[in-house]
């Protein structure tokens, strides 16, 4: 990490650089920095954190005998094997560190944000600016006050183009976040209704997000979600505005063809060419995705031949929208997290695929105080699209459940305290030509869920 020495690393922490067994540390670099003790590589910077079940400064010496070139500690350390920086928090002191990197580095930086979509539209951007460049990407979804710094420190020489995810949960986290990103480019999928426990209503959203725009420079430049009413009308600071969307002013899509769970077909217009692109993800929503994608990368110089290639090599990652077919069953992954606009999407998509539709559907976190009224909403969601059979586990996806009993749907609808009592049902009827959508927050665990599904299928 250029220049990111031992002791530069104690000047832009405050820390006490101390060095009990008088290493040589004066100009060395550290190669990387890692929070894990189990993914230290010769010459990093180990961090330990103080958990709440694991307290990091117990795996100090494991890092070294890794070959760590130092560590950060908040403690005082008897018999280390290499020198330490003694700092009051080592959260605070990794986002210094990455901060002090980032100025050291002339790549450009592209922030994604937004309500629903940012990492799947991370993975098609990346997808799309790796045809023309060497593209570091956020490792699935580390996108917080952790992850985003551990991103900008993985950057090396041989990287030509940065693209990281940003994600808050409350007011004054995008500050913090872009403090340390500062991004020369910033995509703004949309702003639906998360996080609203904290940031009360749409309007807050709007205004936690738009954060950011303080923390880039005057030529930076904005990609908004024209579709999206708060976005059309986002004020950024001055910043240069390009909308993209089905109706985008620079960038939009007409011939829009969905093609069952499999992927889209469309016609794609950015700055004024046309071109046809397939994407093989499902969903009106990877559409907006791949709009996204293609605004940033003409604008970086791609060509659309460029983009098309980009397009249809893109994926996504385990728990986002992820298709996995085995004996005639096909599995719709999507348990990493929920929200209302993000679950009525991955419910428009299992409505297009043929055969028998079940759903598997859990709680949703960080609605606020209308947090019953959002999950009694999605039962309606579950009618139009005509799903089949419903599985739903938790207390607040009960109000589903309670949704399609009240309004006589033609669903199915099971309703489980647990998962475990629910698959005891789900696993015996699965038959081939099944799709099931597995869906839910985080913390309901719904991984677990899809594990259930593919060991049976083995």
């Amino acid at each position: 990490m250029k220049n990111m020495t031992i002791e530069r690393i104690a000047q832009v922490t405050g820390g006490q650089l101390c060095n009990p067994n008088n290493c040589e540390i004066s100009t060395k670099e550290i190669a990387g920095v890692i929070n894990d003790n189990r993914k230290v590589e010769k010459d990093f910077l180990f961090v330990p954190m103080v958990g709440a079940r694991v307290d990091g400064h117990d795996f100090i010496e494991d890092a070294f005998s890794k070959g760590a070139l130092a560590t950060l500690s908040e403690k005082d350390l008897d018999n280390v094997s290499g020198p330490y920086i003694k700092v009051e928090d080592t959260k605070v002191a990794l986002k210094q560190i990455a901060t002090a990197y980032r100025m050291e580095l002339s790549i450009p930086v592209i922030g994604v944000i937004g309500s629903v979509g940012k990492t799947s539209t991370k993975e098609m951007l990346a997808s799309v600016l790796s045809t023309r460049f060497n593209v570091l990407k956020t490792d699935g979804n580390f996108n917080n006050e952790i992850g985003l710094p551990l991103t900008i420190c993985r950057i090396t020489d041989e990287h030509q183009v940065a693209v990281v995810e940003m994600g808050i949960s409350d007011f004054g986290e995008m500050h913090r976040l872009g403090d340390i990103a500062k991004p020369n480019y910033v995509v703004m999928t949309n702003i639906g209704q998360c996080h609203l426990e904290f940031l009360k209503d749409r309007d807050g959203i709007l205004r936690a997000k738009t954060e950011v725009f303080e923390h880039m420079p005057e030529d930076g430049i904005v990609f908004l979600n024209g579709d999206d009413d708060k976005l059309s009308i986002a004020d950024t600071l001055g910043l240069k505005k390009i909308f993209y969307g089905l109706n985008g002013e620079e960038v939009s899509a007409t011939n829009v063809e969905a093609d069952g769970i499999v992927g889209s077909k469309a016609t794609f217009t950015a700055y004024g060419e046309s071109f046809n692109v397939e994407i093989p993800l499902p969903g009106e929503h990877n559409i907006m995705n791949a709009l996204a994608a293609t605004a940033v990368g003409i604008q970086m110089g791609l060509s659309k031949l460029d983009v098309v290639r980009g397009l249809k090599n893109a994926s996504t990652i385990s728990g986002r929208n992820n298709v996995i077919t085995m004996r005639g069953i096909t599995v719709i992954d999507d348990c990493y997290n929920a929200n209302p606009v993000s679950m009525k999407a991955s419910i428009e998509v299992l409505g297009k695929a043929p055969g028998k539709t079940i759903a598997v559907l859990g709680d949703m976190g960080e609605l606020g105080e209308d947090e019953r009224q959002l999950h009694y909403g999605i039962g309606a969601a579950l009618q139009e699209n005509h799903i089949g059979t419903v599985f739903t586990v938790g207390p607040l996806s009960a109000e589903i459940d309670s949704a399609l009993r009240q309004g006589n749907s033609s669903c199915m609808s099971h309703h489980y305290d647990t998962v475990e009592a629910m698959l005891e049902d789900l696993l015996p009827i699965m038959r081939s030509g099944d799709t099931i959508l597995v869906k839910a927050s985080h913390f309901m665990g719904f991984s677990a869920v899809v594990d259930a599904i593919i060991d049976r299928l083995k």
